[in-house]
């Protein structure tokens, strides 16, 4: 029934009559779907903090404004990531990514990591230490997407080690009253329905001073998969809902204050990841895995024009509650104890309540000098709740009695992190074919990471869960200890980060640049710092965390425009060293995760994205790119405590790449039709590194390959005035490729693979 009621709803969707007002526009909305040349395809970028061609950026740069993600569909990150060259997004499940851009990655969980690419929603870094969800946010009634590839720290701080993506809303239109709406259903299998709904109003309330936009949406996509340890068919189901409003006020030409409030609230229901093992389409936890994220924002930016320079000031509060909830039950294989596997889990509540300030004064004269330059502070301060658990079925089967619910230990922890920083960039221009470009940020970091008193660890006789559990004896806990309030080590960090660049643009058509960076994180304190081994009172005590890391790229780039706009090229080659690796780390004995500093690796490769016009309303885009990274210095100490080896390829494929063709044709004189094919190709690449962590020499038994694969998409579009329906198919060949492979041993389920074959219809009016 589900699937007629859905075939019926796409068979609607081709037969949208217009009225006969609606006809009147469908002539212009038809010459404006095809490609245009020159001049009226640019796209602005503000990439350098300034308005500027991308086409003049001497940084390798992708955008995607609001029409293209519709066209292809991208709601996420993930979507984002197969479209822009050298970048993929290692992703878990809905809620938990991290971008890999340029091979500048250990492998793709991150655990206790920054992030290597920041990721920003207006002037709000989102991106954050590794182990923690981030929401995946909605891009609907966007103004545009830019992914910046290569170190941005003198610009974007230094979360940008390798890159930075860049989610810019849409601000109100002060003139014009709008609407628009998206409306995407789709069908997952035989019966996993896609349900997605966006709608945004903008209503001009004093013309050309005062108008505020608003933006809804709600999503709800039954999940795929089958969890065989609780029953639950479909299991990994997201609901997603939010919104946001934004109110402009321009009092005069020169001033303008522009607000911004936004909610998200996504929650999964399970994870989505697989045990291959246990057949297609299915993963097993004794509880659902649960990653979500309940995201406020509240921005004010003031904007002033000085007749030399445009000043402005942007300050964001957001509060930022989640759920790290997951089984942990292989940590302990069968075999491996007398008793195993047994019930192990954990249930992380974390708050993140973070406040950022950023103002900046950018030229704005025509003259040979132009300038950005400006202060950042950020202050962040993260409460994680750790509560161990068994589960009750467990507990009752072995006579584990006495304790006041599922939980055998909890622990409350908080850390404080704070950035200072300040910023220029600085451009002469020689002549119009010729210009330099200096910049570099200088910022002081710190985190620090407290135990607060109370929870408890459950005890009877001395021993603890684990023992009792692992050797099947039944017993009463009887002592709960409870933790006293520890101060951990302060860690802090103080270095620059340059960037020097030169442009030259022999003819008008082309502009050619040479560019060297500088990158770095910030020192990670580690959650558990000085804990001993519950399960291995020899195993190792958790060190204070990691230093700074340090990256120097070289990058050599052109971008070029020929026969008036219908052939666009942007290439770029590089060369990347990166030292003193922070990297992830695990003790042996109970799987405690930590972050330490390891050798060097050197990453090279080369980019470039191309978009032809052949014919009149024909239009193929391409891009690719090959990337060879490794690790090249590394101490024996250093290979046994991070199971790295020398030689070693990073997590990046080697080789991936991007196409799609669109042909556009009228339907009579009141409609427009296009068909698209958007194909993706990306090559297998290693989950991590091959050794196990405090074994060196022994192989890690959860190491691998993800598969190579392509991924194929087709549309049909039909458009008529202001309305648009559009039939589509998603990986088309229901390619079950794995696209990622967790590293950690604890989880049973570890494989992610891509959505199965969807079928849909997208329904849009004013987009």
């Amino acid at each position: 029934m589900r699937a007629w009621l859905f075939a019926s709803t796409c068979a609607v969707a081709l037969f949208i009559v217009p009225t006969s007002a609606e006809a009147q526009d469908s002539g212009s909305r038809a010459e404006n779907a095809a490609p245009q040349a020159d001049g009226e395809r640019d796209i602005i970028v503000t990439a350098t903090r300034r308005e500027e061609r991308i086409q003049d950026v001497p940084i390798s740069i992708s955008a995607f404004q609001q029409e293209e993600l519709t066209e292809k569909g991208i709601v996420g990150f993930e979507g984002i990531a197969r479209e822009t060259p050298g970048v993929v997004l290692n992703r878990p499940t809905q809620n938990f990514n991290n971008f890999t851009s340029r091979g500048i990655a250990t492998n793709g969980y991150n655990a206790n990591l920054q992030s290597s690419v920041a990721v920003y929603i207006d002037e709000l870094p989102v991106s954050t230490i590794g182990n923690t969800t981030v929401v995946d946010p909605n891009l609907f009634d966007v103004e545009r997407v830019e992914f910046l590839r290569g170190p941005q720290g003198t610009l974007f701080g230094s979360g940008s080690l390798s890159g930075a993506m860049r989610i810019l809303t849409k601000s109100p239109d002060l003139n014009d009253f709008d609407v628009s709406a998206l409306v995407d259903l789709g069908l997952t299998g035989s019966d996993s329905l896609r349900q997605r709904y966006n709608l945004m109003v903008n209503v001009p309330v004093v013309t050309d001073k005062l108008a505020i936009r608003a933006v809804g949406f709600y999503r709800d996509e039954e999940g795929y998969l089958d969890n065989v340890g609780t029953g639950v068919h479909n299991s990994n189901t997201l609901i997603d809902w939010g919104g946001r409003a934004i109110i402009l006020w321009r009092p005069t030409d020169r001033l303008s204050v522009r607000l911004l409030g936004s909610y998200e609230d996504s929650d999964p229901k399970d994870s989505s990841l697989t045990s291959p093992s246990l057949g297609r389409e299915k993963r097993v936890s004794d509880q659902p895995d649960r990653f979500t994220g309940k995201q406020t924002i509240f921005n004010a930016t003031v904007d002033y024009e000085f007749d030399f320079a445009k000043l402005t000031s942007s300050s964001t509060y957001s509060d930022f509650d989640q759920r790290f909830y997951v089984d942990l039950a292989g940590t302990f294989a069968p075999g491996s104890f007398p008793g195993a596997p047994i019930a192990f889990g954990l249930d992380a509540d974390a708050y993140d309540k973070v406040f950022v300030q950023e103002t900046r004064l950018s030229s704005t004269l025509d003259g040979p000098f132009q300038f950005v330059v400006g202060g950042f502070y950020l202050n962040r301060r993260r409460d994680v709740d750790y509560f161990y658990r068994s589960s009750p079925e467990f507990l009752a089967e072995r006579g584990l009695t006495g304790l006041p619910d599922q939980y055998f230990q909890k622990q409350y922890t908080h850390q404080i992190s704070e950035e200072l920083a300040g910023f220029g960039e600085l451009t002469y221009r020689f002549s119009e074919r010729f210009w330099l470009t200096g910049g570099m940020r200088y910022g002081r970091t710190s985190a620090q990471g407290f135990t607060e008193a109370g929870g408890y660890l459950a005890t009877a006789f001395g021993f603890n869960y684990y023992d009792y559990a692992l050797l099947g004896l039944p017993v009463n806990f009887d002592t709960f200890t409870a933790y006293e309030a520890v101060e951990g080590v302060k860690a802090t960090g103080s270095k620059p980060s340059w960037k020097a660049s030169a442009s030259f643009k022999p003819n008008e058509t082309i502009t050619t640049y040479a560019t060297f960076a500088t990158g770095f994180r910030a020192p990670i304190v580690n959650a558990f710092a000085g804990r001993p081994s519950l399960v291995d009172e020899n195993d190792i005590i958790i060190p204070y965390g990691a230093e700074s890391d340090d990256l120097k790229s070289y990058e050599v780039g052109a971008k070029a425009r020929w026969l008036d706009g219908r052939v666009t090229m942007n290439a770029a080659i590089y060369l990347i060293d990166w030292s003193n690796i922070q990297a992830q780390a695990n003790r042996v004995s109970d799987s405690v995760q930590f972050a330490t500093n390891i050798g060097a690796a050197r990453s090279k490769g080369f980019e470039v994205e191309m978009g032809l016009i052949p014919a009149t309303d024909v239009f193929i885009g391409l891009n690719a790119a090959y990337n060879d990274s490794k690790i090249t210095k590394l101490s024996a100490e250093e290979a046994a405590i991070s199971g790295a080896v020398l030689g070693h390829r990073l997590s990046a494929p080697r080789l991936q790449g991007a196409t799609y063709m669109s042909y556009g044709f009228d339907l009579g004189d009141l409609a427009r039709g296009t068909l698209a094919v958007n194909a993706q190709y990306v090559g297998s690449y290693n989950s991590s590194f091959p050794n196990t962590p405090g074994r060196p020499g022994v192989r890690l038994s959860t190491f691998g390959e993800t598969d190579e694969y392509v991924n194929l998409n087709l549309s049909l579009g039909i458009e008529r005035g202001d309305l648009s329906a559009q039939l589509y198919v998603e990986n088309l060949f229901d390619d079950h490729s794995v696209v990622y492979i967790h590293p950690e041993a604890f989880l049973v389920s570890r494989f992610g693979t891509l959505r199965p074959r969807t079928v849909g219809v997208r329904l849009g009016y004013g987009i």
